[in-house]
């Protein structure tokens, strides 16, 4: 059987591998919020949209690691995503990170942050968010139609709150000028949130 392989997009090197399963590692028992699905395929989701939308290798293993800091180990967890897998993608997870603190600091102020973090974000963190909120929309998107309006007890922000933020995220994305199709996706999850 003869495989064919595009030569313009080689296949990804070891450091892939490792970084999927690191990420496994480090999420393997966590859940969506509210859920029993696994926080792996979210993770999964986001390197799909990723790699789908011409990331890079060091693009889509920061998608693998995007909530690693927060979620699993903060400074620590930088530092090794460090040493495994080099600075550019440290940096990359950084500018995807809201916080490193435990407790997290309030919800408002971190999502207040991070929107204006969105207007000077090198490309890549652009890529990458982009990806992030896109599936989380969708998520959040497909619950509510199964659910209905208690989906949103999940959140911190609540159903207005969430809101805001996803519209805020369109309009920081849109305002930054790359990346339009995928800007298009997330303002057309988020207008169907909105009604």
């Amino acid at each position: 059987m003869i495989q064919y392989v595009d030569p313009t997009r080689p296949d990804f090197s070891p450091r892939f591998d490792q970084a999927l399963v690191y990420a496994h590692q480090l999420h393997a028992r966590q859940t969506r919020k509210g859920t029993t699905v696994p926080y792996l395929g979210h993770l999964l989701a986001v390197t799909s949209i990723v790699i789908e939308n011409g990331g890079t290798e060091d693009e889509v293993i920061a998608a693998l690691l995007h909530d690693a800091v927060e979620d699993a180990g903060g400074a620590e967890t930088r530092e090794e995503i460090r040493r495994r897998f080099g600075e550019k993608v440290a940096v990359i997870v950084d500018g995807l990170t809201d916080t490193d603190q435990t407790p997290k600091p309030p919800w408002r102020k971190r999502k207040e942050d991070y929107l204006a973090h969105l207007s000077h974000a090198a490309p890549s963190v652009l890529l990458v968010s982009l990806a992030d909120k896109i599936h989380n929309a969708q998520s959040i998107l497909r619950d509510v139609r199964n659910e209905g309006d208690s989906v949103w007890k999940r959140f911190t922000g609540g159903q207005d709150g969430s809101l805001w933020y996803y519209r805020s995220l369109v309009e920081a994305f849109r305002a930054r000028g790359q990346f339009a199709a995928l800007v298009d996706e997330l303002d057309r999850i988020v207008t169907e949130l909105e009604h």
